[in-house]
């Protein structure tokens, strides 16, 4: 009988602390926020390059010290990611001949300011010395014709400080400018200390790509919350967050697993809109019209910001404000306006994010790209044009001062 009362106590207790935080999330305020948005031109300058790396999309940025929810500091690397990326060289306002797209590249930035001098960009080479993608797929589930686009990553600090990064295995179907179709989830470690190209890093093939029954796709890796006290979290529960998206209406899900069970992937779990479960179907859209590429950011006043390109393609970079990583959410938030951009009628904006790790104390630094359905003829007229564009969020100071009542 006592052990049975002790058991009944402790169930209790659970159920009420998860009452009582869903009670207290459900009054935080996910409509307002103070703020101001200015764009970041030094930023944008940074990548703007007329030899070798010129152009390219995706950019996630991961603090290789694993301290993800502060500005790196002076001596910090920061390593950025890049998906599709142009190499070769601008001459007389155009793409020279020779130029050459590869799937993905890095860079290392080393500090938090847009210093040219202290960012080196790398990619592989192939056997006859081409530029070649950093990461190719080499799964158990590869098709010889797949390709990686990467989706987010952080270091581990729980798992010999391993860089993970998500790739998503995309397959060409078709012609035109979205004749590709993403078939598998992938992902990427690379050990500590491993230099650009990375020649030594891990593949495994996940389960976190799936098919519902309307037939929409959706695939984690989309954002990263590393939501630990190592990471330098403000209210830490000891859980990686991991955001998918998914279908066309591009509804957000949310996985959470503790760093050192990461390659475990039956200890991930999936928040079914109520409680996290072990099955991935259950998985619940908390919010949609994000994109596929996202960031979620913990605010000073204790909320948090998912930032993304409203609707996964359009002029507006949105915000949404959370009341815990998982959520709930409030409505769209619109915070840029991206049209200044948009030179032709053929250019296209997408994947907003925020990089934390590059943003002063009470600012967030947010990108998002530019591209072109109609991509060689417009990048030989504006060879500048496929590369992110940066703006920054300066959060008011009753913002910054205010405290969310739990």
């Amino acid at each position: 009988m006592r052990k049975f009362a002790i058991i009944s106590l402790i169930f209790c207790f659970i159920v009420n602390a998860q009452t009582k935080a869903q009670t207290s999330a459900k009054t935080v305020n996910l409509t307002d926020l103070n703020f101001t948005v200015e764009e970041a031109p030094e930023w944008s300058a940074l990548l703007k390059r007329e030899t070798g790396w010129f152009g390219g999309d995706g950019i996630y940025t991961i603090p290789l010290n694993g301290i993800e929810n502060r500005q790196a500091k002076a001596n910090d690397k920061v390593l950025f990611i890049f998906s599709d990326s142009m190499i070769g060289k601008i001459e007389n306002g155009t793409m020279a001949p020779g130029y050459k797209m590869i799937h993905n590249s890095v860079a290392v930035l080393k500090g938090n300011q847009p210093a040219n001098l202290k960012m080196k960009f790398t990619w592989d080479t192939d056997k006859a010395k081409a530029a070649e993608s950093v990461f190719i797929p080499r799964t158990t589930q590869t098709h010889t014709s797949d390709y990686y686009w990467l989706g987010d990553g952080f270091v581990n600090q729980e798992l010999n400080n391993a860089i993970y990064i998500f790739g998503y295995r995309v397959r060409n179907v078709g012609t035109g400018a979205f004749g590709f179709k993403e078939v598998g989830n992938t992902l990427i470690k690379i050990p500590a200390g491993a230099q650009p190209p990375y020649h030594g890093l891990k593949q495994m093939d996940t389960p976190f790509y799936l098919t519902d029954k309307n037939d929409d796709i959706g695939s984690f890796g989309a954002g990263i919350y590393v939501n630990t006290t190592k990471a330098d979290a403000p209210k830490p529960d000891g859980y990686i967050y991991i955001y998918g998206v998914r279908g066309m209406a591009k509804k957000l899900m949310v996985a959470r697993v503790l760093p050192k069970d990461f390659e475990q992937f039956d200890r991930w779990t999936f928040y079914d809109g109520t409680n996290w479960v072990k099955d991935m179907n259950k998985v619940a859209d908390v919010t949609d019209n994000v994109s596929n590429e996202l960031s979620l950011t913990a605010l000073p006043d204790g909320r948090y910001a998912l930032i993304f390109q409203v609707g996964g393609m359009s002029t507006d970079v949105g915000m949404r404000i959370g009341a815990t990583p998982y959520g709930p959410f409030g409505p769209v938030i619109k915070i840029w306006d991206c049209k200044p951009d948009l030179e032709e009628k053929t250019f296209v904006v997408y994947n907003a994010k925020a990089h934390p790790s590059l943003s002063a104390p009470g600012e967030l630094l947010i990108s998002y790209n530019i591209n072109s359905v109609d991509f060689i003829p417009d990048l030989m007229k504006h060879p500048n044009l496929y590369r992110p564009r940066f703006i920054r969020m300066k959060i008011g100071k009753e913002s910054q001062e205010s405290r969310v009542k739990n």
